[in-house]
């Protein structure tokens, strides 16, 4: 089987920061509590960039990266769970910002877009095509509940972006959804007024957090689920390569929440070296969390050839899954 080679990377943040002592002042909360808790410090919150202009910057950079134009992409793979509109899609909306006139089209994992989109784009690859665009936008800010102290903490918004070609070297993933969990972790959507309809069509009693539109989660839940999840999905692309735990040289997991990432490296039995961390700074911006750490650690030069890396996620879905490739 063919694999990937990602040839440039970028990403996007919005200028606003906003600390733990900021949310302090709008509900019942401490940068202690915050911190010990989640490992989160700051976010980056959006005030005047929609989702997908943020994705269109990610992606000019890693195209620029990459040393591409839009011309030379053959497919342009979105990630978000807060796109802009129903329809067009993000992906036209990006595409169109940057000239590329390729196939386009999003696609909805969840915190696990990224690694959904990587496998999509490798099986493409393998088909025929030269190179693929991902790119991760995300404006969680969109749909926080900012009077929810339990939740309003965790999220910020940003993207990232990547340039992907074939290679001749291995590649494997492990991708899975566990349906049933689709009440503990949601964002219900809005509808206009239908005068056909006596009343307005619900998700039914599991699906009825107030505000409409806003996130739920069922932190605890949530939380064992990841526990569980992301060993399994690093265990079983692991596997599925054809290598050792012992032998992944860098993982770069979805940020969710520190103690998660503490929790699912002792049960791997790895160091918290082995994993990629940028937690402090950004919060869980979705699928853009990944893709935004994978730049920052290519810019920074902390990537090297040959290496061996792991990208792992778990969302709402409840999806998971990890891919595993050589740098």
């Amino acid at each position: 089987m063919s694999g990937i080679r990602i040839v440039g990377t970028g990403s996007f943040v919005p200028e606003t920061v906003v600390t733990n002592d900021d949310f302090s002042r709008i509900v019942e909360t401490s940068d202690e509590w915050i911190t010990t808790r989640t490992g989160i410090k700051r976010r980056h919150i959006s005030v005047e960039e929609p989702t997908w202009m943020m994705g269109a910057r990610a992606a000019k950079a890693a195209l620029e990266s990459a040393g591409a134009a839009p011309e030379d992409i053959d497919l342009l793979i979105a990630t978000t769970v807060t796109a802009d509109t129903y329809t067009p899609s993000m992906a036209c909306l990006i595409g169109g910002e940057l000239g590329i006139t390729a196939q386009s089209m999003d696609v909805n994992g969840a915190c696990t877009g990224f690694i959904y989109a990587l496998d999509v784009a490798q099986k493409y690859l393998s088909c025929g095509m030269k190179r693929v665009l991902i790119v991760s936008a995300e404006r969680l800010s969109k749909f926080t509940n900012f009077k929810d102290r339990s939740t309003c903490v965790l999220f910020g918004d940003g993207a990232g972006a990547c340039v992907v070609e074939r290679a001749e070297k291995p590649f494997a993933s492990y991708l899975r959804c566990d349906g049933t969990g689709a009440k503990l972790l949601y964002a219900a959507s809005g509808a206009t007024e239908n005068p056909f309809a006596e009343k307005p069509v619900t998700m039914g009693e599991e699906f009825s957090y107030e505000p409409v539109g806003a996130i739920y989660m069922n932190g605890q839940e949530v939380y064992k689920f990841a526990v569980k999840a992301m060993p399994e999905a690093v265990e079983q692309a692991a596997k599925a390569y054809g290598i050792g735990l012992e032998d992944i040289d860098l993982i770069i997991p979805h940020q969710a929440n520190i103690r998660i990432l503490q929790t699912a490296a002792k049960a791997l039995g790895l160091p918290m070296e082995r994993f990629a961390i940028n937690i402090e700074e950004y919060g869980n911006i979705s699928s853009a969390c990944i893709p935004l750490c994978l730049d920052e650690l290519t810019r920074a030069g902390k990537l090297a050839a040959g290496q061996t890396l792991c990208l792992v996620g778990f969302g709402a879905g409840l999806t998971y899954g990890a891919v595993i490739f050589e740098r």
